[in-house]
Order: structure tokens, then C-alpha cells, then sequence
């Protein structure tokens, strides 16, 4: 399944409120690393309450990049 696949169905974004942020080094299935966990709040047209995940990992560079992203 391919993010768009699961994204669009959704519609467009009516708001979208950060409530968790959180900095780690571990996460379940994953490498050691630096990471971070962003978890909004969001109203879709066509879904009215929905959580979005969104995992970034910083590479070696310094850059961060996203690792996961989930809909629940």
C-alpha cells in the first residue's frame, strides 16, 4: 500500500494540531539513531478525527529524513 493510496481517499487537510513530539534514540524494528516521533491531530474533508504519526530520523550527515508515516 503506498502512502497516496491511503492519503487521498482522506480529501484535503481542514486542520492539523501537533499534541506529541518527543526525541528518541530507539524505536521497536529500528536501528539505534536519533529520531523524532510528531503526532497531530488532524480533520480531514472526508474523515473527521484522525491521528497522523509521522517518524523522521536524523541520517549522518545531520539531515533529517522521514522514516514512517501512518493514519489512524
Amino acid at each position: 500500500m503506498t502512502l497516496k493510496s491511503v492519503r487521498d481517499p482522506l480529501g484535503d487537510v481542514v486542520s492539523r494540531d501537533l499534541f506529541h513530539d518527543q526525541l528518541t534514540t530507539t524505536l521497536p524494528g529500528m536501528p539505534d539513531g536519533s529520531y523524532l516521533v510528531l503526532r497531530y491531530v488532524t480533520r480531514f474533508a472526508n474523515k473527521a478525527h484522525a491521528v497522523e504519526s509521522i517518524t523522521l530520523m536524523k541520517e549522518s550527515e545531520g539531515t533529517w529524513r522521514v522514516a514512517g508515516y501512518f493514519i489512524k
